[in-house]
This record gives C-alpha cells, sequence and structure tokens, in this order.
C-alpha cells in the first residue's frame, strides 16, 4: 500500500547479490507506475526506466529533449511503487562531468537501484537510429569517473553505456567497454550489438555483469533469455516492448470505436476492474481506512 515496503538501500544490496550469483536478470520497461507493478506481480527481477520511452510518454522524440528533472520525477514514481531494484537510463549525464556527478546523487536521491551513462556526444539519440557520435574516450571515462565518485551509496550500481559498435565496428566496443570499467564502472551495457556472438565477445572481455537490450525494430537480432544466458549476459532488458503493446491496443481500440461506434466487441481483451484493483491494492487501502475510522470512532 502506498510507497514499497522495500528501502532504496535494500533494492541495491539485493540487486547486488543477485548480480553475482550470476543468473541472467530481466527487467521490463515501465511506461508508468501501474506496469511496474505488473512488471513485479508478474515476477520480473527488475523494472527498467528508458529514456526513450520517457520521451514519447512526453510526444517527444528520443533525442536528448528530456530533462533530469523529468527523468528523476517519472523515476521516483516508478520506484516507490515496486520493491524490485530499477535501473534508470540517465542518457550522458545531461552534460559535463559536474552534470554527471548531480544527476547520480539525484536519481540515488529518486530511489533507483542503478542508472546507465553513455558515451553518445550530448544531445543525444536513440541508440538504434542512424546518425549516432559518441565522445573521445577519455571523456567517456570522466563521465565514468565523476559518476563513480558521486554516488553515496557504495551500492548503487554504476553502469556505463556505449553506443560505438554501429560506429567503429565490434572491437572498437571491446576495447572501450575494457576502459570503462577500468574508470570504475560496475557493469557495461554496449548498445546494438548484432547478435549472440558480439555479446559473448564483450562478455569474455571484461569481469562485470553485461547488459543487452532486446528492442525490437532495431539492429540487435532478438535473442531468448537462454540463449542471452549462455552468452554470459547477466541483465536483459525489454525498454519499450510494453508501450508499444499498450499503445498498439490503443490503436486498435480506437479504430474500433470509429468504426462500430462502441468498443463493447474489446471488452474481452480488457483489464478487468477486479484486476486492477488487485494491481492496486484496493483492499489493503479499504481496511487501513477502516482501521482509522474505527480507531478514530472509539478515541471518540
Amino acid at each position: 500500500m502506498l510507497h514499497s515496503a522495500t528501502t532504496p538501500a535494500a533494492k541495491r544490496a539485493e540487486l547486488r547479490r543477485r548480480l553475482a550469483s550470476g543468473e541472467l536478470l530481466r527487467f521490463p520497461g515501465a511506461f508508468n507506475p501501474l506496469s511496474a507493478r505488473l512488471i513485479q506481480d508478474k515476477g520480473m527481477e527488475g523494472v527498467y526506466v528508458s529514456g526513450a520511452v520517457l520521451s514519447a510518454d512526453l510526444g517527444l522524440p528520443d533525442i536528448g529533449l528530456t530533462t533530469l528533472t523529468e527523468v528523476a520525477g517519472r523515476s521516483a514514481q516508478i520506484a516507490r511503487t515496486t520493491d524490485l531494484p530499477v535501473l534508470v537510463d540517465a542518457d550522458t549525464g545531461f552534460g559535463e562531468p559536474m552534470n554527471v556527478a548531480r544527476t547520480v546523487q539525484v536519481l540515488e536521491d529518486a530511489g533507483v537501484a542503478g542508472l546507465h551513462v553513455e558515451d553518445q556526444v550530448n544531445p543525444k539519440r536513440c541508440g538504434h537510429l542512424e546518425g549516432k557520435q559518441v565522445v573521445d574516450l577519455e571523456t567517456a571515462e570522466r563521465r565514468v569517473r565523476a559518476a563513480v565518485d558521486a554516488r553515496r551509496d557504495p551500492d548503487l550500481l554504476i553502469m556505463a553505456r556505449t553506443d560505438v559498435r554501429a560506429i567503429e565496428g565490434l572491437d572498437a566496443a571491446v576495447d572501450r567497454v575494457r576502459r570503462l570499467v577500468d574508470a570504475g564502472a560496475d557493469a557495461v551495457f554496449p548498445e546494438a550489438m548484432a547478435d549472440e556472438r558480439e555479446l559473448e565477445a564483450v562478455c569474455r572481455a571484461v569481469d562485470v555483469p553485461v547488459l543487452a537490450n532486446m528492442t525490437e525494430f532495431g539492429r540487435s537480432r532478438l535473442l531468448t533469455t537462454r540463449q542471452l544466458a549462455d552468452a554470459g549476459v547477466r541483465i536483459v532488458i525489454y525498454p519499450v516492448s510494453l508501450l508499444r503493446i499498450a499503445m498498439g491496443a490503443a490503436e486498435r481500440a480506437l479504430d474500433t470505436l470509429a468504426a462500430e461506434g462502441t468498443l463493447e466487441p474489446l471488452v474481452p481483451q480488457m483489464q478487468t476492474r477486479t484486476r486492477l484493483y488487485e494491481l492496486l491494492d484496493y483492499a489493503g487501502y479499504s481496511r487501513f481506512d477502516e482501521t482509522v475510522f474505527t480507531s478514530t470512532g472509539h478515541a471518540g
């Protein structure tokens, strides 16, 4: 009821423990707090907050238009709703190394368990589009060092993302993730890997957890969790999947309404009121309200 029963520190420690176990952790992307609660209810291991989803939710393209305030606000809303660890897309850190440091502390205060900072130029572009540019290695290393130095909870996961694969090739990506780990990154996110062979190469190159991005309509082949685990991947994100499915259903519903004048044919496909109330824990709120009312009545 209300907020998560698990503290941010406990979520961070649990994420560290599970990453150390060697299992593959599934982090679907939440497009709002309610979807985060559904992700937990379905037994996933974590929740992802995607910059692309936040941009789309605001009616904006994913080209670096969102602000730290917007990202932190949505991250806090989602983190308070779930007992799962929340991993957040912090883009380029919203500026120079000092901005990166502030981003880390603001997101830490928002209750997230981890975040990733990337090596694209600022403002960035969607990682699966043409026209990306990356900063030089020294600048990328400074961003990671600033992020690591800024955190106050040592369990806050600082992940380094690199987009160099699509620009300079796999060998450059492998070299860069090694250097970013040397700069202090706790985990790495090699964006736009082509297939499991490339992911295996990155996993062999570093001794920290590797994240795979299974986004639809992108550059990467969509792999199963078994294939990812066999490649050595430790975290998989599905950043935009739930938003795409929800928006696809919404568009089809509006087409039905326009064509037939009613949504009655789609009622069997809708989430029921009972199921929604289960996710919202209406019963828990009612019990609390009854207890307070009864206690107040006795006190009078």
